[in-house]
């Protein structure tokens, strides 16, 4: 980061590896980030959610110093990222969500001029090019150019260029976005590892499930704004502020007359149509003897086989807290 970012509440910021305090930026008349403060742990894995525009790359460009901020303030481990950049160098690894290779670069050169660039030279560079490329699965693509590889293939090479010189923080931008299913679980299996190696890691992703996967904690964003920083179980809203969603279990290929039935009951809601023998509704009305009398109005109408509660998809528990927010 270049220059002063704003005002610093009190040096130092605790014994959070990261603490960001209210980060501002603006693009004219668009405010990308809005006051965004978080503390990061040591270890801890966080996904940072939001849909596209949500803020969440121009936050994370700012983190890494490759933006800078209107106002707010970035530290890490005790030291102000605006006034000591310095002393950050080679600490936090960036993994931006789009990789463009130069031309005519094989896999082995790709990585070794980051490394020179860290810093490395002579033996030094060449055992942490080797180590890295063996991590993430390219050590036989060494001898390979880099413009010639799949999408998973590229995206692990841009995860060698961020692990060069083992930073501490890792900062990935989308790093799983149009990859193959084999690719995603091979990515998965390298962000484990880093894990188990204790690692910080801040993912961004707008697939939830797929975040959940792979982190202990998510940072939700939404219009540059956090909406709440939690452990992925206190994500889910309080007991008293949750949904009751069911599932019936119908006899034949009665689903559809039980959702058409459904959407003519005044407490249930958003009746869907799993599969020719399978419902899904939201029960808004009084719990207990009315819900129960309900059920069995429709199991004796409609040939139920079974009714059970489900929980609700964290994807649908995050949109529910962006709507409350609105």
């Amino acid at each position: 980061m270049h220059g002063r970012v704003g005002v610093v509440e009190c040096g130092g910021m605790g014994s959070s590896l990261l603490s960001v305090r209210g980060l501002r930026r603006s693009f004219g008349a668009v405010q990308a980030v809005r006051d965004v403060s978080f503390e990061l742990e040591r270890g801890q894995s966080v996904g940072v959610i939001g849909a596209n525009g949500a803020g969440k790359s121009t936050m994370m460009r700012i983190l890494v110093g490759l933006d800078v901020a209107d106002a707010g303030s970035v530290w890490f481990d005790g030291v102000d990222a605006a006034l000591e950049p310095q002393r950050l160098r080679g600490r936090i690894g960036w993994m931006p969500d789009a990789f463009a290779p130069p031309a005519h670069t094989l896999v082995w050169e790709y990585v070794d001029f980051y490394a020179r660039a860290a810093g490395l030279r002579g033996e030094a560079r060449r055992a942490e090019v080797q180590r890295v490329l063996e991590f993430c699965g390219l050590a036989e693509m060494r001898q390979r150019r880099v413009d010639s590889l799949s999408k998973g293939e590229g995206q692990r090479v841009s995860l060698a260029r961020m692990l060069v010189g083992a930073p501490e923080l890792l900062v990935m931008d989308e790093p799983a976005a149009g990859l193959d299913p084999r690719a995603r679980v091979e990515f998965k299996g390298c962000v484990r590892e880093l894990q188990r190696q204790g690692k910080t890691l801040l993912i961004s992703s707008h697939i939830v499930s797929e975040l959940a996967e792979m982190c202990d904690s998510f940072l939700l964003m939404d219009r540059g704004r956090v909406l709440r920083q939690a452990a992925c179980d206190e994500l889910a809203p309080p007991p008293a502020e949750r949904r009751l969603v069911y599932e019936f279990s119908v006899a034949g290929c009665g689903g559809e007359a039980l959702q058409a039935a459904l959407q003519l009951l005044p407490d249930w809601r958003e009746p869907a149509l799993l599969a020719p023998d399978r419902v899904r509704a939201v029960y808004a009305g009084e719990p207990g003897e009315p819900l129960a009398l309900q059920l069995r109005g429709l199991a004796a109408e409609h040939l139920l086989l079974g009714v059970a509660e489900c929980r609700e998809s964290l994807e649908k528990t995050v949109i529910n807290l962006m709507d409350s927010h609105e």
